[in-house]
């Protein structure tokens, strides 16, 4: 997304970068309850209700200002990782996701929705390195590794749903081959975005070409 982000101002766009749960000063103390192992014991279904807790505020106070304001707003993560990772991972159904969303969020889709897609114990562990290097730099007191935690068929069926979202949601959704370097996947994406979006002054051609 930081590579992205770059691209973009690069080629004269105002952009914001956010990520889900978190975005704002509330919805990142959502975000602590969400994701430190400490909440193990939290149900499937309030752990549903706090990542649109998380959303909803996020939605009035970040991505809606910025995409009024003309922004191009960069999201990591949003309803689609609900509906895999509580609608599948957790067996609660697509369909109380997708109610939420509608209730809650008033039913805004991106315009486009990149699934960046490799295997998913590599990016378990790639996840559980970063978290630790991050929680030793912040000497922090909690952790984001609640759902690291989990075992490989939940994760199995976590992809699973994301891949069912990108069936069904053809327009929107564009799956990535994510198992290269980082810069072969950046690659893709600016490819995918120039074709996918109106995007001007985008350049795909990757440096020193």
């Amino acid at each position: 997304m930081r590579k992205l982000g770059v691209v973009l101002r690069d080629a004269g766009h105002k952009v914001i970068e956010t990520r889900e749960p978190g975005g704002t000063p509330t919805a990142e103390k959502i975000r602590k309850v969400l994701l430190d192992s400490g909440t193990a014991g939290l149900s499937p279904q309030a752990e549903m209700a706090l990542m649109f807790a998380s959303r909803a505020q996020h939605i009035a106070e970040v991505i809606e200002p910025g995409l009024a304001a003309g922004n191009i707003v960069l999201c990591d993560r949003f309803t689609d990782s609900t509906e895999a990772y509580q609608g599948s991972g957790r067996r609660l159904g697509s369909e109380p996701v997708r109610e939420l969303h509608r209730v809650l969020c008033g039913d805004l889709q991106p315009d486009l929705t990149i699934l960046m897609d490799s295997n998913p114990q590599a990016s378990v562990n790639r996840a559980r390195r970063r978290n630790q290097r991050t929680s030793k730099a912040s000497s922090r007191s909690h952790d984001e590794n609640r759902f690291e935690q989990e075992t490989r068929s939940f994760f199995a069926r976590v992809r699973d749903g994301y891949l069912a979202i990108a069936k069904r949601e053809l327009q929107r959704v564009a799956v990535v081959d994510a198992r290269g370097t980082p810069d072969q996947t950046h690659q893709k994406i600016l490819e995918l975005l120039s074709s996918r979006l109106a995007l001007s002054g985008l350049k795909t051609a990757p440096p020193g070409r």
